[in-house]
């Protein structure tokens, strides 16, 4: 940062096509608060593709991502992957629906896109820990291989998808309202933490505060909890599917994934 506040190299700001269809009007707020307080190039991609060549070309700029959770994940995997994330901060300003923006709200950037902006102009950068697994994807704040219900009545489709499809296989395999558990292997540090014998219902793994490690929590059928600390836990077993931030993705069969302290970082709010 300069004494002023804005970031020496200027910013590239990265609307989401996403973010400017639910919500223009914040984002046209934001665009002006950053142009405002610091060289600011503006950048409207159409397509992830046209994202991720505008994030390539953003040369000594600080990326501002003006989106939901998922373009925060999209810019952070994209520079995990070209070696990028220790060039300099990333910032978020949230714009989309109040469910899209759990994984902003946790790790404390405001909703606000007024406060949001201030924050990119005059915050401190902080630094995070990231989870990358064995594909090279990478999970910001919370993993989880949920469990799998079966409905207790009909509800209304919301559009195709695999992991929907997969969900109503279940549904007609299982009696209303039951929980499906899954048979995994998780081990925590190579050491077992449960084996395939044992239904998981639940599993979560995220980072610890300042910790360097990862706290893993498996809940079991019947209602026992496992819990570890590890810098890298692999699950392995039948097909399933995880949940990292706000994506789902699988199903796969065996999955690592390992902590990298300090490997990102952050524009917040002072204080």
């Amino acid at each position: 940062m300069s004494h002023a506040g804005a970031p020496v190299g200027g910013l590239l700001v990265l609307v989401d096509p996403v973010a400017r269809r639910l919500d223009g009007e914040s984002v046209r707020i934001a665009k002006d608060v950053l142009s405002a307080g610091a060289a600011a190039k503006i950048c409207l991609p159409d397509s992830q593709e046209e994202f991720a060549r505008a994030l390539a070309r953003r040369g000594h700029r600080q990326p501002v991502i003006v989106g939901d959770d998922r373009a925060l994940v999209r810019a952070v995997g994209l520079l995990h992957r070209e070696r990028g994330l220790g060039d300099g901060a990333v910032s978020l300003i949230p714009v989309g629906q109040l469910g899209s923006l759990g994984l902003a709200r946790s790790l404390g950037v405001p909703l606000s896109a007024v406060a949001a902006a201030r924050a990119v102009l005059d915050g401190a950068v902080r630094t995070r820990d990231l989870l990358v697994d064995d594909s090279d994807g990478v999970v910001l704040g919370d993993l989880r291989i949920p469990p799998v219900r079966a409905a207790s009545r009909p509800s209304r489709p919301s559009g195709p998808s695999v992991w929907s499809a997969y969900r109503s296989l279940v549904r007609t395999l299982v009696p209303p309202g039951a929980r499906v558990g899954h048979r995994l292997r998780v081990e925590a540090d190579g050491q077992v933490l449960v084996d395939v014998d044992r239904a998981v219902e639940d599993l979560r793994v995220v980072p610890v505060s300042s910790g360097g490690v990862m706290e893993v929590t498996v809940r079991l059928a019947g209602g026992t909890s496992l819990r570890a600390k590890a810098a890298s836990v692999t699950v392995s077993g039948s097909d399933f599917r995880y949940r990292a931030d706000a994506l789902v993705a699988g199903p796969v069969r065996r999955r690592t994934w390992t902590l990298r302290p300090g490997a990102w970082s952050l524009t917040l709010p002072r204080g």
